[in-house]
């Protein structure tokens, strides 16, 4: 009797490896997006990871090993680190991604930590692979940790602005609903993050959107069966001109 129930919680056990195996093994789920200057494919990999595929050119944005089989995934040409932390700077699927010629833009406490990288800070700007590229504020201005200390404080993360031929594509990084992005301008699509307690909640993500006003809202960052999405969905049922699509 004890053998046979070993045998089925060993059982259990496998097809539960298996299953999420073939999980990490699935591809992202991809959007694509015509600009003025050729079709921008994006790739959901999970969590808060991201890549962008471009006139031959991929762009990863926070990868993190545990959301997807790297291997499996294209080498960067560029990489964007949003902040240091571990679910959003993991040095070794960063190496694991790296051409010789990768380039990799990084907040200054990200540098520190990886020892690799451009430094850019809240309102730099450059040009990387014929794409503008622009450093803009992400923290909390209400979730903060036991000690009063905002979980991401403001000036030391990166959220990013890209443009892609016409198209403008905004990936908030760790955030909150925070006043700045009234001032972004005109954002074609972007990536807003809901998961309590460290960046929004349904109800401040759809303050976010209406401040940034997305044609295209992906939420992400998020946890299935710990953040309400279905929520979300029905605050903005009422709002005209922004198409949410979950991805996750």
């Amino acid at each position: 009797m004890r053998t046979n129930i070993f045998k089925m919680v060993l059982a259990m056990f496998s097809m539960m490896f298996v299953l999420s195996a073939n999980s990490r093994a699935e591809s992202p789920k991809k959007d694509t997006f015509q600009t003025s200057a050729g079709a921008l494919e994006v790739f959901h990999v999970g969590h808060a990871s991201l890549y962008f595929v471009f006139n031959g050119k991929t762009i990863h944005v926070d990868p993190f090993g545990k959301m997807g089989d790297y291997s499996n995934m294209p080498k960067a040409d560029l990489i964007l680190i949003t902040h240091e932390h571990a679910d959003h700077l993991d040095a070794e699927t960063i190496e694991l991604i790296l051409k010789e010629n990768t380039q990799i833009i990084i907040n200054k406490a990200g540098y520190d930590s990886l020892q690799k990288g451009r430094i850019m800070k809240n309102g730099d700007q450059t040009t990387v692979l014929d794409i503008p590229i622009k450093a803009v504020p992400a923290y909390n201005i209400v979730h903060k940790g036991d000690d009063g200390t905002a979980f991401h404080p403001k000036s030391r993360d990166n959220g990013y602005v890209m443009k892609f031929g016409d198209t403008s594509v905004y990936i908030a990084g760790d955030t909150e609903n925070i006043p700045e992005m009234k001032d972004l301008g005109d954002i074609d699509i972007a990536f807003l993050p809901m998961n309590l307690p460290y960046t929004m909640s349904p109800e401040m993500c759809k303050k976010a959107a209406l401040m940034v006003e997305p044609d295209v809202l992906f939420p992400y960052h998020y946890k299935m069966g710990e953040t309400d999405t279905g929520k979300f969905a029905q605050l903005m049922k009422d709002v005209s001109g922004i198409e949410v699509r979950f991805r996750q």
